[in-house]
């Protein structure tokens, strides 16, 4: 018996080695390659599209806070979804009443920050940010700093919001 056998039993029963691995042909490299710069380039276009709707959704978060400040009924409706659903401190609102409480709104200023897009699927997304209003609602004083929530849904290949809520933040230490 040899050295090896005593050692490495189990090494008996492979059968001889008659050749080594064939290398890859240029035809295997190349769909390999391929294969890696789809993945990339899939990757990459999931990456751009998700700052893509960042981007498109602050912008239209901004055109309709823009709007109900310069009570353009019109523009605010074509932002938002008929069925909108807002919740407030005050209640539960659609769009009819949006649209009456936007009359009753002198908003000097607003401006938003913290915006964080959250998407589910490629028609659903939840913004949530924070905005700083000065004005009055009915002759009271609203100025403040809110914490802020919109849904959007993509509908006809366009975002609508769907519902929207704010929350005036408590006072610091309050």
């Amino acid at each position: 018996m040899t050295r090896r056998g005593n050692y490495f039993p189990h090494f008996d029963a492979l059968p001889p080695r008659t050749s080594p691995d064939p290398l890859p042909n240029r035809k295997d490299i190349m769909r390999t390659s391929i294969t890696y710069a789809m993945i990339a380039l899939l990757a990459a276009v999931a990456i751009s599209s998700a700052a893509t709707n960042d981007d498109t959704l602050l912008e239209k978060e901004k055109a309709a806070w823009q709007a109900f400040k310069d009570k353009k009924q019109d523009d605010f409706k074509k932002l938002l979804s008929g069925q909108l659903t807002a919740v407030y401190a005050e209640g539960v609102s659609d769009m009819q009443k949006e649209l009456a409480d936007m009359q009753k709104w002198d908003m000097k200023s607003f401006a938003i920050s913290d915006y964080k897009v959250t998407s589910y699927g490629s028609d659903t997304a939840v913004a949530t940010y924070k905005v700083t209003v000065e004005g009055t609602y009915d002759g009271k004083d609203q100025s403040g700093a809110y914490n802020a929530a919109s849904v959007w849904k993509k509908h006809n290949g366009q975002w609508q919001g769907i519902f929207h809520t704010d929350v005036k933040q408590a006072p610091a230490g309050g």
